[in-house]
């Protein structure tokens, strides 16, 4: 069902919603940016449209809603343990089509990669997305060239036009809003400033030998921002938590990691893999376009530009994207 609508009612269409859903949207957080006078972007729970923020890109991408950055997985003590509850509220996330995307990727990864993965599934099953229309690119987005830049999968679809919404109701339990009906398209990116190439046949040997990677060990830092940014990162730690009160008593946690930073490949005896800047930086690009693409047939980027964003060094992934293309072609 499609529908045109003012902000009021779409605000009273989605009081109804709250009452049976926890509604998660990117919104402008004063004073939360990476300087002390500039705001951070990024996904929290919402009551109405005026509080959503879609002139700008967020900073980070609505993965932690299912996929949380600290998550307690269960309590033990000495002799038991008891797995932690998770609240039973539905979700329903307003994302872009690149970030409905990506998480395609991220459930390849917890979902059809060998196990399901419990923890990741329980929540999963309880979302629903509104996908967001792009009338216009934002900067460093690349979407167009990764194929991210429309999707079907949604429960309801928004575009939004100056002082009136238009509405895709795919879900019939989203169907509470009154409005006027409207035939029309959902909006989605058709060009983007930045546009790449991602080489047919890549040698991973070859490429690991590219000169590339020798200017990011100089020029990376091994923050992590790229990854923690990305919504299609995946890779995590386990923490175990013990209580100060009584040692034999804590909470297992699974947290975010980055396969940029210091510490990443250790393993067991002290050794350690990838500890130069680069080598990481290879390793997460060449997983990007090309491991996840050679086992799951599509790219595991989807060109959301975050990473370019965030960087404190300005490394674009896209033109690293292009630096690997230049270095395949001059091996032909």
């Amino acid at each position: 069902m499609k529908l045109k609508l003012n902000y009021e009612c779409f605000d009273k269409g989605l009081e109804k919603l709250s009452q049976e859903y926890k509604i998660f949207a990117p919104v402008v957080l004063e004073y939360k940016g990476t300087y002390s006078d500039t705001p951070s972007i990024r996904y929290k729970e919402v009551k109405k449209f005026e509080d959503m923020e879609f002139a700008l890109k967020s900073h980070f991408s609505p993965k932690e809603v299912m996929l949380p950055i600290n998550e307690i997985l269960l309590y033990f003590t000495q002799d038991e343990y008891s797995e932690a509850k998770v609240k039973e509220e539905k979700v329903l996330i307003f994302m872009r089509a690149c970030d409905i995307n990506a998480v395609k990727r991220v459930d390849e990864i917890y979902l059809r990669n060998g196990e399901e993965d419990y923890y990741y599934k329980r929540r999963r099953n309880k979302v629903k997305f509104v996908l967001v229309g792009c009338r216009e690119s934002f900067r460093n987005c690349f979407c167009v060239s990764m194929n991210s830049n429309k999707t079907e999968d949604y429960a309801m679809a928004l575009n939004i036009r100056d002082n009136e919404l238009y509405i895709d109701i795919k879900d019939k339990d989203l169907n509470v809003f009154d409005g006027q009906s409207e035939e029309f398209e959902v909006d989605y990116v058709k060009e983007n400033y930045i546009k790449v190439e991602i080489p047919e046949n890549i040698d991973p040997i070859k490429v690991s030998k590219a000169p590339i990677w020798e200017e990011y060990n100089a020029r990376c830092i091994s923050c992590g921002r790229c990854n923690f940014v990305c919504p299609t990162c995946t890779c995590f730690t386990m923490q175990d938590i013990f209580y100060k009160e009584n040692k034999n008593v804590g909470e297992r946690r699974r947290v975010w990691a980055s396969c940029q930073v210091d510490g990443f490949t250790d393993i067991a005896g002290g050794h350690s893999f990838r500890n130069s800047k680069g080598d990481r930086l290879r390793f997460k690009a060449m997983h990007k376009i090309y491991d996840f693409n050679k086992r799951f047939g599509y790219q595991m980027c989807v060109g959301c530009g975050r990473c370019d964003d965030n960087c404190p060094q300005y490394i674009s992934f896209s033109t690293t994207i292009d630096k690997i293309n230049e270095f395949c072609k001059e091996g032909e």
